[in-house]
């Protein structure tokens, strides 16, 4: 095994180490790469021991997972933003209202200074009653902006419908809008006020159990599940606890606690954390055409093929010529006629043929000898997939 570093193929056919973890498709000048907006991510394939990943950065532990919660209450303090008097909105208030005593019909009820929202939550594996969670808070109904409001007091619950956290406080949004509106006013919005935050805005009322060891052992889950990963993980740990581990399958890799580990499992999983891996890099490009971005490992490979590239480029334009009658004419008008210019453009391409390339710098210097526009690069690797010449995973997005 060698230790393998990202790079980043220069212009001119010329490697270089790599600034930073997003790196320039350069067929040109810097700056020309920079306006065709495309770039291209080579990953390490094979990492030394010495240079691998924490253990703890490539998978979970089953049992210590988190828990979604959700609640429905109400933002007040609006001043006049909030939802325009909706049936719901009322029959919320009118509820809240007997709750202390007051028992008023909800369609006597204004909701201009009030909204309903719902608020979402993540709750942590082993969190305790006492502490506090982060909420995010979304408007249901039709209320302009959240801003300056109240969130009052409201229960969230789990997917068992037991309350496991109870919300309250000032919401903190991240947008805001101004103007008049309606006819002949102007409104400015930036980003989205309907939604706010609020930091350690929930109480933890209740603990949802978590069980992270099972038959004296502790299931490590693979974030991206992968058999060679799995394989050189159970390896990995095995050389610091013999005969320990064992992969069940892409996703897991079991780990029996050693003698005198079950009473303090959770020293036995911080050494495990700690341990470094060689994860497995599979030959994948992704594409995603809105952005521009072609993203690649190290991995792919290309056989032996020929491509030619060139495009037709048509140019039509439309011009108004005026016709003016003679002079002195009887019943003469100007007249307006259309006129349209067609040209067609052919950009020359010679025919390259492409050896066994085994790496992406080789295959990123060959797309760089064609002169091709990012989409270009976009039809070419397609096709070389459909031809059966790329020997890699293509997404596109």
């Amino acid at each position: 095994m060698h230790s393998s570093k990202a790079q980043v193929f220069r212009p001119g056919g010329r490697l270089g180490p790599a600034p930073s973890c997003k790196y320039l498709f350069g067929y040109g000048s810097p700056a020309i790469g920079i306006r065709l907006g495309i770039s291209l991510l080579l990953s390490s394939a094979l990492l030394t021991g010495a240079g691998g990943v924490r253990l703890r950065d490539l998978v979970l532990i089953a049992g210590a997972r988190d828990n979604q919660l959700v609640g429905y209450g109400l933002v007040a303090g609006l001043a006049n933003d909030g939802d325009k008097d909706p049936i719901y909105t009322k029959q919320t208030v009118a509820n809240m209202l007997q709750r202390y005593g007051i028992n008023v019909p909800p369609t006597t009820l204004s909701a201009k200074n009030v909204a309903v929202v719902m608020i979402t939550a993540d709750f942590p594996a082993f969190i305790k009653p006492g502490q506090r969670l982060d909420i995010q808070v979304a408007s249901m109904g039709d209320a302009k902006s959240l801003q300056g409001g109240v969130l009052l007091q409201t229960p969230l619950f789990g997917a068992d419908n037991k309350v496991y956290a109870v919300a309250q406080g000032p919401v903190s949004v991240g947008g805001f809008t101004a103007g008049t509106g309606g006819g002949g006013g102007a409104t400015v919005t930036k980003n989205h006020p309907t939604t706010a935050t609020i930091v350690g805005g929930a109480l933890v009322e209740r603990e949802i159990p978590s069980q992270i060891v099972h038959d004296n052992a502790v299931e490590l889950l693979l974030r991206d599940p992968d058999f060679t990963s799995a394989s050189r993980l159970a390896a990995a740990v095995n050389e610091v606890f013999t005969n320990s581990a064992r992969a069940v399958d892409s996703t897991m890799v079991r780990v029996q606690l050693p003698e005198g580990a079950s009473a303090a499992p959770v020293d036995f999983i911080a050494r495990l954390e700690n341990l470094e891996v060689t994860p497995d890099a599979p030959a994948r490009i992704i594409i995603n055409e809105r952005t521009g971005t072609i993203v690649a490992t190290s991995k792919i490979q290309i056989s032996s093929c020929a491509i030619a590239q060139g495009n037709i480029t048509i140019n039509v334009a439309s011009t108004l010529d005026v016709s003016q009658p003679a002079p002195f004419s009887n019943g003469g008008a100007t007249a307006v006629t259309p006129r349209t210019d067609t040209t067609v453009t052919e950009n020359k391409s010679a025919i390259i043929t492409l050896p066994e390339l085994p790496t992406v710098e080789k295959v990123a210097a060959a797309l760089n000898t064609l002169g091709a526009t990012p989409r270009d690069i976009m039809a070419i690797l397609q096709t070389m997939k459909q031809a059966g010449a790329l020997q890699a995973e293509l997404i596109i997005k």
